[in-house]
């Protein structure tokens, strides 16, 4: 596995870091198993997914879900970015998502991230990152998203606060 370094980033400085680059990612393999069991959990067994001999003999090979890679960016966005004071972070959806290269069954990819905007959200902050998925030795990334993230800050608790030391709340 590959030595990555994690950018760790202040919530409250988060602003401060729009159009700023991270990655790439850890690499990951996507193999003929893991393609049959995204098939499995979404029951899309079209065969240019699970059928090695019709898409060997068709297209070279099979190719993973669009939606496979898809939703690998979660974990990829773990591996490249971490933000101190977050009690919580939502996936809050997706603005564009383009697949402009498919993904034969035991390549590797990663991703690489820069986020493009930060926008104050109660008191959190609505993050949008663009993520590019590269593919081992091609050229052409396998997919391209504009992820939306929901970060929530971490607040102390008043009540905690002031107990005296020793106590508990329970």
């Amino acid at each position: 596995m590959d030595v990555m370094q994690i950018d760790s980033i202040a919530f409250n400085a988060l602003e401060d870091h729009v159009g700023r680059a991270f990655g790439p990612s850890a690499w990951r393999e996507i193999s003929q198993g893991r393609i049959d069991l995204f098939a499995d959990a979404t029951d899309d067994h079209q065969w240019i997914h699970v059928d090695t001999v019709r898409a060997g003999q068709e297209l070279g090979g099979t190719i993973a879900h669009g939606l496979l890679t898809l939703s690998l960016l979660p974990t990829m966005m773990d591996d490249l970015l971490h933000i101190d004071g977050v009690a919580h972070i939502l996936n809050y959806g997706l603005n564009r998502v383009r697949f402009t290269q498919p993904v034969r069954a035991g390549l590797r990819v990663r991703s690489r991230l820069r986020i493009l905007s930060v926008e104050p959200r109660g008191a959190g902050r609505m993050v949008t990152c663009e993520m590019t998925v590269e593919i081992e030795g091609e050229t052409r990334p396998a997919c391209v998203a504009e992820t939306v993230m929901l970060y929530l800050p971490a607040v102390r608790s008043e009540r905690r606060s002031k107990l005296p030391p020793g106590s508990s709340l329970g």
